[in-house]
């Protein structure tokens, strides 16, 4: 589907109908294509992204409250 910056702007509900329908609408911008507007996938949680779960192996971070209190300490401890 093509949609113009205007059908964005007075029509967005229809826009997003079809996106939800699964159709990538590409927006116009005085008659040449400016973006794309796709279906997210469907498995679009916290879990799907690629930073997920980092730190999960690290000893030091068991204790997120150490870990801060850690953090926060002075440069010399606590004097």
């Amino acid at each position: 589907m093509n949609a113009t910056i205007l059908d964005l702007r007075y029509r967005t509900k229809d826009v997003l109908k079809a996106v939800e329908r699964g159709e990538t609408v590409t927006v116009l911008y005085r008659g040449r294509a400016k973006a794309r507007i796709m279906p997210l996938p469907e498995k679009a949680g916290l879990e799907s992204e690629a930073a997920f779960g980092l730190w999960k192996d690290r000893a030091d971070l068991r204790d997120p409250s150490a870990y801060v209190r850690k953090l926060r300490q002075g440069r010399f401890g606590d004097l």
